[in-house]
């Protein structure tokens, strides 16, 4: 169990270091089971599109990972959530970014996911991330304390949602006042690897989205060829 300065104080909330990685599938308030069905559905979404597949993601034009990081204003010391977290091209970024005295939250319904994360930090010897298992389109899914959180990473991801509301409104929960919310998503189909047509999130429906959950966006930045990049600020802030 995590120990650090951002305890849950909900004995639903549960946070597991990369050393320490349970099983909490039987704790209430935890992702809901998943059949079958339902969970090969979400891991064929989930490898849509890999960013870790490439070192050199920009090169194809997609979204670069550490760069995108960089443009989010990441710094030393920050508490990071990666919401949807895949992967982990973003939390594993993010953490180089924050170093040992920050700190990294992986968000995901997927356990294998964030098994790979884990294996994938602990080659590289960090262990300054939190591996959460729970749903962030539920109030308090991601098990991450209220007004805990400097930035929000939501990737590739809102166009995965049954629920993209409860997943910003989530955001808006574990945010600081002073916080940021990054969205990543597709501008367009791509070569089968990016959703199909009808599924794309486009920047205005993101940016509804977002302010219905009391944001306002704040800059927009170059995400990749076929993606686009929107930073918010909690509270309807417009630039």
């Amino acid at each position: 169990m995590y120990r650090g300065a951002n305890r849950c104080r909900n004995r639903w909330y549960i946070l597991t270091s990369v050393h320490d990685f349970k099983d909490i599938s039987g704790v209430a308030g935890v992702a809901t089971a998943r059949t079958t069905a339902e969970t090969d559905l979400l891991r064929s979404r989930a490898k849509l599109w890999d960013e870790g597949v490439s070192d050199s993601p920009q090169s194809a034009g997609f979204a670069n990972p550490v760069a995108n990081s960089e443009r989010m204003g990441i710094t030393h010391g920050m508490k990071v959530a990666d919401f949807g977290a895949g992967s982990g091209a973003y939390t594993i970024a993010a953490a180089r970014l924050v170093g040992k005295s920050g700190r990294v939250y992986a968000v995901d319904v997927q356990k294998d996911l964030l098994t790979r994360i884990k294996n994938n930090a602990t080659k590289e010897g960090i262990d300054w991330i939190d591996l959460c298992w729970g749903d962030f389109e539920k109030n308090h899914g991601s098990k991450i304390a209220d007004k805990s959180i400097d930035v929000v990473i939501i990737s590739n991801t809102v166009f995965q949602l049954d629920d993209a509301p409860g997943a910003f409104l989530e955001a808006s929960r574990v945010l600081k006042d002073d916080g940021r919310l990054a969205v990543i998503d597709w501008s367009d189909s791509f070569g089968g690897l990016g959703p199909i047509a009808s599924e794309i999130v486009t920047k205005e429906k993101a940016v509804a989205l977002a302010a219905k959950a009391g944001f306002g966006p704040l800059n927009e930045f170059t995400a990749g060829a076929h993606h686009y990049g929107i930073i918010f600020k909690p509270g309807g802030y417009k630039a």
